[in-house]
C-alpha cells in the first residue's frame, strides 16, 4: 500500500520558508485588513472605535497593565471581528442557499464578537472606575 507523501497532503500554497514566506505572510496579513475594510462594515467601525479608544488609552491615569488591558481589549474585538468575516466568507462560497448549520456558523461568529465588545466595556469600565 502506497502511503501518501507530505506533498500531497500540503496545500499548493505552502512550502515557502525563511524570509520569503515572512514577506508573503506579511503581505496575506495586509491584503486580509484591506478586504475587511473594504467589504466589511462593522470592521470599518471597529477601526473606527479603535482610533478614538486607542490614542484615548495613552492618557488614561494607570500603570502600563492598564493601559495594555484597554488596546488589547480593543484590538480583541478586531481580531475576533476579522475570524467572523472569514467565517462568514467561507459559508457564502460553500453556499449561498440558507441551510441551519451555515445560520449556525454565522450566528456564533456574530456572538463572539458581541462577548469580545462586552469584554471591552468591562475591561474599559473597570479600568477607568477603579
Amino acid at each position: 500500500m502506497e502511503h501518501p507523501t507530505h506533498e500531497h497532503n500540503e496545500s499548493p500554497f505552502k512550502g515557502k520558508t525563511g524570509l520569503a514566506r515572512l514577506v508573503n505572510a506579511l503581505r496575506y496579513s495586509i491584503d486580509g485588513l484591506r478586504a475587511a475594510y473594504h467589504h466589511e462594515d462593522a470592521f470599518r467601525q471597529e477601526c473606527l472605535l479603535a482610533a478614538v479608544l486607542i490614542p484615548v488609552a495613552f492618557f488614561v491615569p494607570t500603570a502600563a497593565f492598564g493601559k495594555a488591558m484597554l488596546i488589547g481589549s480593543v484590538l480583541l474585538v478586531m481580531i475576533v471581528e476579522l475570524i467572523n468575516s472569514a467565517i462568514e466568507a467561507t459559508v457564502d462560497r460553500v453556499s449561498l442557499e440558507r441551510h441551519l448549520l451555515a445560520k449556525r456558523a454565522k450566528d456564533i461568529g456574530s456572538a463572539a464578537v458581541l462577548l469580545a465588545l462586552i469584554n471591552l466595556a468591562v475591561v474599559w469600565g473597570l479600568v477607568l472606575l477603579a
